[in-house]
């Protein structure tokens, strides 16, 4: 059996890339950038701050990211393998790193980030999400044969090596986060065709979780509060329910085609919380319009559709971290846009290729180059 880690010959670099994927997620970028700006410009203002502070930064990851996903997407399979148990241990150790006291850096109740020399952080749950896609589909590549399922001891070592990252974010407690990794961890058991009995439990450990968190009381107080929200959207407008309240407004306010990128009063006026980050789709809303809103998830919605193209046409490994990739980025843009919709509840995700935040553009333009370097070898 060929190992599927043989190094293979290089293709041109236009020949391997998919580029309606490229396009999407470059458009998405661009269409974040002007969204920070919109965001940060009048508030910077008021601060007698450059206005570019923010933008100029959020060009700079992305760059970044950029760069990474190309880095990524002309590795061989074998430079993956070596370097992604290097990720997902430097993943777990970031996780442990955040929770303790006078390092991690806690924002809105939650220990998530760590900090790092020239006002910036690194959140090393955004890194887990790639981290746990390359370890579970090496896992589960290497060990099945072809028409074969996966033994139990292999998904439970695939389960495992998922779990301990899944844990630690529950910890913090990152429950936004959780439910996205606890997304992709299904969708790769589900393509590896292990046995259903994996499934069902998956997802009966998941509803058990939920009601564990809460009767162990690691989720804070305002946590509970906003998932009680979401099943009352009046039981508290002034404060729990207050978020959501605006964002719906902002999204209203837009129309059809929206006030302008620096002309939304909503956004200008400050009433959104968090507005270049978790609810960076509300100002979309507001400054674009529906139409805008409707080309963001459409653009979105191209770069899931072909991650799973993608998979359809690899190998075992590419097929199970396509899946995984493709799961990531489709469930967490319906968590985020749906929790400005308000049929989800706000738990604090950031919107792919959109929000602002390094660690997340980073880890977005990774899978995009895992993506396109599983395209390359499968047009072998």
């Amino acid at each position: 059996m060929v190992n599927i880690f043989t190094p293979t010959k290089k293709q041109p670099l236009f020949k391997s890339q998919d580029w309606i994927l490229n396009f999407a997620a470059l458009a998405l970028s661009f269409i974040g950038v002007l969204l920070v700006w919109a965001v940060t410009k009048p508030r910077l203002e008021i601060t007698e701050t450059s206005t570019e502070y923010y933008v100029v930064r959020h060009l700079g990851t992305l760059i970044l990211g950029i760069i990474l996903a190309l880095l990524i997407s002309r590795s061989q399979y074998s430079v993956l393998r070596a370097y992604a148990p290097i990720l997902y241990l430097l993943g777990v150790i970031g996780l442990i790193v955040v929770l303790i006291p006078g390092i991690g850096t806690e924002i809105n109740g939650i220990r998530a980030w760590i900090a790092i020399p020239g006002g910036f952080t690194l959140q090393p749950a955004e890194l887990a999400k790639l981290a746990i896609v390359l370890g579970m589909s090496m896992i589960l590549a290497e060990a099945q044969q072809p028409g074969i399922e996966p033994e139990d001891k292999e998904v439970g070592l695939a389960l495992l090596l998922a779990a301990i990252p899944l844990g630690l974010i529950l910890l913090q407690p990152d429950l936004g986060t959780a439910i996205i990794i606890g997304v992709i961890i299904l969708a790769v058991i589900a393509i590896s065709a292990a046995s259903m009995k994996w499934i069902f439990g998956l997802v009966a450990s998941a509803v058990f979780a939920m009601f564990a968190l809460v009767a162990l009381g690691i989720l804070d107080e305002y946590q509970i509060n906003r998932l009680l929200t979401f099943i009352d959207p009046g039981r508290d407008p002034l404060v729990s329910g207050y978020n959501l309240i605006q964002v719906k407004l902002a999204i209203g306010n837009g129309g059809m085609t929206g006030w302008g990128l620096f002309d939304g009063p909503q956004t200008n006026g400050r009433f959104i919380p968090s507005q270049q980050t978790d609810f960076i789709y509300a100002t979309a809303g507001e400054v674009f319009g529906f139409v805008g809103g409707v080309l963001i998830i459409g653009l979105l919605g191209i770069v899931t559709w072909r991650a799973f193209v993608i998979a359809r046409d690899a190998d075992r490994f590419g097929r199970l971290a396509a899946t995984g990739v493709a799961a990531w980025f489709g469930f967490q843009t319906f968590q985020n846009i749906g929790m400005n919709l308000g049929i989800m509840p706000i738990t604090g995700v950031p919107l792919p290729f959109i929000s602002y935040g390094g660690t997340s553009m980073f880890a977005v333009w990774m899978a995009v180059g895992l993506l396109q370097n599983i395209r390359g070898r499968s047009s072998d």
